[in-house]
């Protein structure tokens, strides 16, 4: 499934000016790769031209919501789910992205318990790895 722009508000609850995906490149049951570049306007823009890491922690958070809205999609439910951030551990930023950077991002879904998933997260610019995490994600029923 690929989606862009406006289709993607069919598979994450989020809204302007707070969505953090561009494009949704590939997703399946497992795994799937997002897009954001980076632009004036972003909510998180700083004033050196940088996001802030609490983007990328969001960017990724976003992109396991759209793995998730994409999942229910092919199963033919309306609503994408709402997720909340349970914890956020092992995040490690090596840069700050700048202004019409764009960031690929890749999602890998482990353990699921109930309504509580663990998801892996890793931001590229271009081969560079900037930013990797672990979410606990709790998604509401």
């Amino acid at each position: 499934m690929k989606l862009k722009d406006e289709d993607i508000k069919q598979v994450i609850p989020q809204r302007e000016p707070f969505i953090m995906l561009d494009e949704i490149e590939t997703c399946d049951d497992t795994h799937a790769v997002t897009a954001l570049t980076v632009r004036a306007d972003n909510y998180f823009m700083l004033p050196d031209g940088t996001i802030s890491e609490t983007c990328l922690i969001e960017h990724i958070a976003q992109s396991c919501s759209a793995m998730m809205g994409c999942q229910i999609l092919n199963q033919h439910f309306d609503n994408p789910p709402v997720g909340l951030i349970g914890e956020v551990k092992r995040f490690e930023c090596q840069r700050r992205p700048r202004l019409d950077e764009r960031i690929d991002t890749s999602i890998e879904f482990g353990f699921t318990f109930g309504n509580v998933t663990i998801a892996n997260g890793e931001s590229r610019i271009g081969k560079e790895m900037i930013a990797k995490a672990q979410l606990k994600i709790f998604v509401q029923q």
